[in-house]
């Protein structure tokens, strides 16, 4: 089969970081569902695991961890799809990528893909809604559909990928007063219309802008992207006994403030699941589905801001490209 390999530590300028290769076809296991690939969509983990920023095992030699396409085979297992049905997923980052046209999933972590929508626009869709959806409903314990007013939530870093579907989720589903932040107009307006009540400037003090809002107090903040450099500033503004969920990576990050206002600090992993075999690794096809028929409802939509093809190496370079330079909001996706 076809694949784009890549060179661990390369940059986004070189050329052989990002490669076609012809690979053997994989073989599904027990619980796996071999997926015939058309559309991935990039992600900034994509670019961490090329440059070397994020360890993975040796044996994950393609990219990519946003994935739709249709069943070409089962596991002996399988109980939950058949051949020819169309999925999308996430995968996990300790197995091979979906920058291939095969690529192997457990079936307890991918779902039947939205009927309203095609390949790419999928594919645009599964890690940032797992992650949105397990942050605010899992590590925030709010019921989905419980509307009663919960004060307001600061989504940090709202117009990436996660956060235009955290937007969407908290103010669909639940009674948050929803403030984003983002730094450049289009931006802005990305946020607003994922359903933002309010849109600020991250590059501008946090706490005078929630407080000139007149909004309730920021009990929860959700905080995707650049979490250390606006740490004190998140301390200052979150309300006593509030809590903060982080996604972002760090070397260190000092939790030693918090303690003042007694702020519990959860962090949100989309990968833990498949990567400990959890117990519970279904619940991550239950929130697929969800999302699938939310978005055939119209509840949600998809955030696909830029598509390109064909799923080459050549194409891929310039979609890491595009995601390294920044400030474009919503999904980039490769494929159909």
């Amino acid at each position: 089969m076809k694949m784009i390999g890549f060179n661990k530590g390369s940059g986004v300028g070189d050329e052989h970081g990002l490669f076609d290769v012809e690979g053997p076809m994989p073989v599904p296991g027990p619980r796996d569902v071999l997926v015939r690939v058309r559309a991935v969509g990039v992600n900034p983990l994509d670019t961490k695991v090329r440059a070397g920023l994020v360890e993975v095992p040796e044996r994950v030699v393609t990219l990519g961890w946003d994935a739709a396409g249709t069943v070409h085979a089962v596991g002996s297992e399988v109980t939950l799809f058949a051949p020819g049905q169309a999925v999308y997923y996430a995968g996990s980052f300790d197995r091979a990528g979906a920058n291939a046209e095969y690529h192997l999933v457990d079936e307890r972590i991918a779902g039947a893909m939205p009927a309203s929508l095609d390949f790419a626009q999928a594919a645009s869709v599964p890690l940032a809604a797992l992650t949105a959806w397990q942050l605010l409903f899992e590590r925030f314990a709010i019921a989905p559909g419980d509307m009663q007013p919960r004060g307001s939530l600061l989504v940090l870093g709202g117009a990436g990928g996660v956060g235009s579907m955290l937007i969407q989720l908290a103010r669909q589903l639940t009674g948050f007063t929803v403030i984003a932040t983002a730094s450049r107009g289009d931006s802005m307006a990305w946020c607003r219309a994922m359903g933002a009540h309010h849109v600020i400037d991250h590059t501008l003090p946090l706490a005078a802008q929630v407080a000139a809002l007149s909004v309730a107090p920021v009990r929860h903040v959700a905080a995707l992207s650049h979490t250390a450099q606006h740490a004190a500033a998140l301390v200052e503004l979150i309300a006593p006994h509030g809590k903060l969920a982080v996604i972002d990576d760090h070397d260190v990050f000092d939790a030693a403030p918090l303690k003042g206002k007694s702020i519990s600090l959860h962090w949100e992993m989309v990968f833990t699941r498949p990567l400990f075999a959890t117990d519970d690794m279904l619940e991550q096809h239950r929130i697929l589905q969800r999302v699938a028929r939310l978005l055939d409802d119209g509840v949600l939509r998809h955030t696909v801001r830029q598509r390109l093809s064909p799923m080459d190496a050549a194409t891929l370079r310039r979609a890491h490209a595009l995601l390294e330079r920044g400030g474009q909001p919503g999904k980039i996706v490769v494929g159909d």
